[in-house]
């Protein structure tokens, strides 16, 4: 029984032992050989100095040799948690298990990971795109696959596309149970384009088009949403076989032409801001995703707009009234000039036919002479009504 007992831990293995003693040098550990054994007491020391163990503690040890200088058993942490290290790698790479590590550094051709050994994660393996910026990945942490090993040569090569790939398809089976037509779902902004952006719903990517985010106009899409961030959508078109899908985000919100009639009777004066120019005209928002067309020839009673830039500007609010509405089409026509009255109407009043007047000579033509009859207001002398009988 004794013999038996003391073939029982052999050097090479990695046995458990009750710390019986913290010397100022060597942490005495009994393995329940003829011997205790000692371990250099730095390999129970973190990095700011505290101390990992206590008396009494039981601890994983490595059996290194039965000789040492103070007499006893050689014992070693340090090799224990490495051959602890390399049992796990070859079990995660054997199993097909991911591996938990943290990217140190940046070596040539890609990234340095602790997973408990030093790694070399290649920068095609960083992620699912190719990545041109490592840098942002340092200090990162998260699982990686074991895509090969060496112990002897103490190489490790993984993988974080491989983790990320399989996690993705894992997601996209969930998300494909769940897709429809007229679904709502949460998605994460993955980049953002001119004409839309790409929304990750799961293992899945839809296209958010620029013209289903806002009813009203906009410029870009990042004037509505950010990268990374989190949105619902709600899905228009799904194609299952080419997994296509196509998503909205302005249809979470009522449409707001549906009641503009009752909102926009002709007539009606309105407050509205200008949101472009054009050479015929210009739009005016009137509420969030409801605009009119304020025409050119709708601007002045009494001058010949030839641009609307000079008379209105982008971004300021101008009072209009609302002339005609479509909401089929989506159209309101708005004027300016109507705002205030219109001077034609009075002139017929205050300068009746046959009434004497006196004005300025605006300019001279071919066919006659333009005076001003009020501020704004011309009248023609027509060349057979200068005089009675010169030519």
């Amino acid at each position: 029984m004794f013999e038996e007992s003391m073939r029982s831990v052999q050097p090479g293995e990695i046995v458990r032992g009750r710390v019986v003693n913290l010397g100022s040098e060597f942490v005495t550990i009994d393995i329940g050989y003829k011997s205790e054994g000692h371990v250099p007491l730095a390999e129970f020391r973190q990095r700011d100095g505290q101390l990992t163990v206590s008396e009494g503690d039981e601890v994983e040890v490595y059996f290194d040799s039965t000789e040492s200088d103070q007499e006893g058993i050689v014992l070693s942490r340090a090799k224990a948690e490495q051959f602890r290290v390399w049992h796990d790698i070859e079990a995660a790479f054997n199993s097909e298990t991911p591996v938990d590590g943290s990217i140190v550094g940046k070596v040539k051709g890609g990234l340095r990971v602790d997973i408990g050994v030093p790694a070399f994660l290649p920068g095609s393996h960083v992620d699912i795109r190719p990545v041109r910026d490592l840098d942002r990945f340092l200090g990162k942490t998260g699982k990686f696959a074991i895509l090969k090993y060496n112990r002897a040569r103490s190489n490790v090569v993984v993988s974080r596309r491989t983790v990320l790939e399989t996690e993705r398809s894992s997601l996209r089976e969930k998300t494909l149970e769940v897709l429809d037509e007229g679904v709502i779902i949460e998605g994460t902004v993955k980049n953002i384009t001119d004409y839309g952006a790409f929304v990750d719903l799961g293992g899945l990517d839809g296209l958010l088009h620029i013209t289903d985010m806002s009813w009203g106009r906009i410029g870009h899409p990042s004037e509505m949403i950010k990268a990374g961030e989190t949105i619902k959508v709600v899905v228009l078109k799904f194609d299952g076989e080419k997994e296509r899908v196509s998503l909205g985000l302005k249809q979470l919100i009522p449409d707001p032409w549906g009641s503009v009639s009752d909102r926009y009777l002709p007539g009606t004066r309105v407050t509205g801001k200008i949101v472009s120019l054009a050479d015929y005209g210009a739009f005016v928002e009137l509420e969030e995703g409801v605009e009119g067309l304020l025409h050119v020839s709708e601007m002045s009673w009494t001058k010949r707009v030839s641009h609307p830039s000079k008379l209105l500007s982008v971004g300021e609010e101008a009072e209009v009234v609302v002339l005609d509405i479509d909401p089929a089409n989506r159209r309101i026509s708005l004027g300016l000039k109507q705002v205030a009255p219109n001077p034609w109407e009075s002139v017929r009043a205050t300068h009746p036919i046959g009434s004497r007047i006196s004005g300025t000579v605006k300019s001279i033509t071919d066919f006659g002479v333009f005076i001003e009859v009020e501020d704004g207001l011309d009248g023609l002398a027509h060349i057979s009504d200068l005089h009675w009988t010169k030519k």
